[in-house]
């Protein structure tokens, strides 16, 4: 079979990238003819997976020369971030439907679509699907309100083996530019982590450096301003990179869902910091503490952070 697929490919953004990852590795054991991504960044995404691979305005080439095509995992299927970007997947997933191809929606989180417009467009192709498969039980509820089925899977993040090297003298901070997070809450977090952890060297990750970047350089100047010079930002990491700095932690402070999901594969002590649904969900379910950057006091997520395992 040859596939195509479809998702966030190409902008080097940490959780997509490991998704592509896990999903070229299954497609290739499952004996795949040929793969082609769909990318940003067609060089270097053949390059990183070992893979065909094409321009993201460009696919409609490689989509009549293939069986299938694959759309996801990720947030793809939503207007929040824009309805230019839903249109863009859903014109995707149409070309492959008018040329007869199989369409697999893969580990997605659906919604929400607030434009009439949008919902009607994602529901008439969605249920000309063959395959849909779902990461979370919000999605398969707005599936199941519009008359379509779809399987609950988890994030194809949690199918990675990971090590468990959990380095005792070593606290990850991972942070990315959001409205909430604003200088009050990086002062509130900067006090913590120093009350906390002055005694060890802390790591903080940018995992999209055009998102990511700016507010980790705010950030270890705080805690440079505090005293703290054992410490270094890390950018430009590849999914392989992430996994290995993670892996190598003693606790985590994170914003991203994905990294929150590598804290947990790696038994690494993680706190999440609830930026949205997807995370706060991710923190119940594992039992994580959890901060919301308009809480006042942070302290005793930071008590259950640092107690001691059983």
């Amino acid at each position: 079979m040859k596939y195509v697929v479809s998702g966030y490919i190409g902008f080097d953004n940490f959780g997509d990238e490991a998704i592509q990852c896990v999903l070229t590795k299954k497609l290739k054991s499952d004996g795949a003819e040929k793969i082609t991504l769909i990318s940003s960044n067609p060089k270097k995404t053949a390059e990183l997976y070992g893979v065909n691979s094409c321009p993201m305005l460009k696919f409609l080439p490689s989509i009549l020369e293939s069986d299938v095509l694959i759309s996801g995992g990720g947030s793809l299927l939503q207007d929040v971030t824009s309805l230019k970007s839903l249109i863009y997947y859903l014109a995707v997933i149409y070309s492959a439907l008018i040329f007869g191809k199989k369409v697999e929606i893969f580990a997605q989180g659906i919604g929400p679509i607030n434009s009439k417009f949008g919902q009607f467009l994602t529901k008439f192709a969605l249920k000309r699907a063959d395959k849909i498969t779902v990461r979370d039980i919000k999605s398969q509820e707005l599936l199941q309100s519009w008359g379509i089925k779809s399987e609950l899977v988890k994030d194809p993040v949690f199918g990675l083996e990971l090590p468990r090297k959990n380095n005792k003298g070593i606290v990850g901070v991972q942070l990315r530019k959001f409205d909430g997070v604003n200088e009050e809450f990086l002062d509130k977090l900067a006090n913590e982590v120093y009350k906390r952890f002055s005694d060890k060297k802390i790591v903080i990750l940018s995992l999209q450096d055009n998102i990511d970047s700016d507010i980790c350089g705010n950030f270890s100047e705080k805690l440079k301003n505090k005293g703290l010079t054992n410490m270094e930002v890390l950018k430009e990491l590849s999914v392989n990179d992430v996994i290995d700095v993670i892996s190598d932690m003693e606790y985590l402070i994170a914003m991203r869902f994905h990294a929150n999901v590598i804290g947990i594969k790696s038994g690494v002590k993680t706190l999440a910091v609830n930026y949205d649904p997807k995370v706060e969900k991710l923190a119940k379910e594992y039992n994580l503490p959890m901060i919301n950057p308009g809480d006042e006091d942070i302290s005793k997520p930071f008590d259950r952070l640092c107690l001691p395992l059983n």
